[in-house]
């Protein structure tokens, strides 16, 4: 599809420099684009690129000041990433076949299940008894939705996702392929005989409004209650919530981070990737973890930085990695002051001078 910049600008209420009827028909990278792409610069680091790219329109912010001429087509707006994203996400929606509604067939839905209007519901889907399904709703193919869930309007559900039973999504929640909401806790108890029995996990999961998670990434549902993840919390890829965990709004976590049963984390946390973190502690508000950290212990503090095996605060860790990293040399110059030691040792005992150690 081709668009005109003078669509883009008003889509976006930019104001337009340069050719009104520049047409794009693609998107990429300022620094690898070309005629026909359109393209964004926020980062000063790349303002480079905008002196010689090929691009045909670029959004730049509106207070931007270059420093010279500019072949490109110029759309200014306030925030030129922001602009650029709902701009990606109109072309996604357009590519993904938002436009469908209705079920596909072949595709279950039970006569008991609430589809609320304009829902999308792929072939090979599994639509359980009680369901609640919001306006809106899009269920892509190969998903598999239990008894009693209820998803909130507008959420989208990518193909091959598993919902368990009386797990409940909120509004706008997005659930990449594979990821797997609801399945059952880690709740084994030893036996005498040093066998285990398993516990029965008759909890659910409770997702709030806006929340996005990665293909992929498990949540397991409660022992009792509700694992909770708040509104907007945004989940990448290959993460694993256990039972009975609750991350606090707003909280963004990395790829293969592990978070064991019980643990709570606050709002506005940023954990990185293959981060591990014990069970049934507290987190606090605006905690920052460092990726391949490993945390055992409450965080108490709020808005604090931490990294290292087990985590602790984050410049000491720095600081006691450069001694890590220094500890050849320092061993080497200690074995010559413990030589050095042994020589004036022998030197005054050979004068028969008194030494004190």
């Amino acid at each position: 599809m081709q668009f005109t910049a003078q669509q883009i600008a008003t889509w976006l209420s930019g104001r337009l420099e340069g050719n009104p009827d520049e047409h794009v028909g693609n998107v990429a990278k300022i620094e690898e684009a070309g005629k026909g792409d359109l393209c964004f610069l926020s980062n000063p680091k790349y303002e480079e690129y905008i002196y010689n790219t090929e691009a045909s329109v670029v959004i730049i912010n509106e207070d931007l000041v270059l420093a010279a001429p500019v072949a490109a087509t110029l759309i200014r707006v306030k925030d030129a990433y922001a602009s650029f994203a709902f701009l990606l996400e109109q072309y996604n929606n357009v590519v993904e076949g938002s436009g469908k509604i209705g079920v596909e067939q072949p595709a279950f839905v039970a006569d008991s299940a609430s589809i609320g209007k304009d829902v999308y519901i792929g072939a090979f889907t599994y639509i359980g008894e009680n369901v609640k399904i919001g306006d809106g709703v899009r269920i892509h193919p190969g998903c598999f939705i239990g008894n009693n869930v209820t998803i909130g309007a507008n959420s989208r559900i990518y193909a091959g996702v598993k919902v368990y039973q009386g797990c409940i999504l909120g509004e706008r929640v997005v659930i990449h392929s594979g990821a797997i909401i609801g399945g059952d806790g880690f709740g084994f108890a030893p036996l005498k005989d040093g066998t285990y029995k398993k516990i029965a996990q008759i909890g659910n999961v409770l997702i709030e409004n806006d929340v996005e998670i990665g293909a992929n990434t498990t949540i397991d549902r409660a022992t009792m209650g509700s694992t909770i993840i708040r509104s907007g919390v945004k989940l990448d890829n290959l993460i694993q919530v256990a039972h009975n965990v609750e991350i606090g709004a707003n909280t963004v976590i990395a790829a293969q981070t592990g978070i064991s049963g019980s643990t709570k984390i606050g709002k506005n946390c940023v954990i990185g990737g293959q981060v591990g973190i014990v069970g049934h502690i507290h987190i606090a508000d605006g905690t920052r973890i460092n990726a391949q950290s490993g945390l055992s212990k409450s965080v108490t503090s709020e808005n604090v930085t931490l990294n290292g095996t087990p985590a602790f605060e984050y410049k000491s860790s720095l600081k006691s990695q450069a001694i890590f990293r220094n500890l050849p040399e320092l061993q080497h110059r200690l074995q010559k002051l413990e030589e050095t030691v042994a020589e004036l040792t022998a030197l005054l005992s050979t004068q028969n001078l008194e030494y004190k150690k």
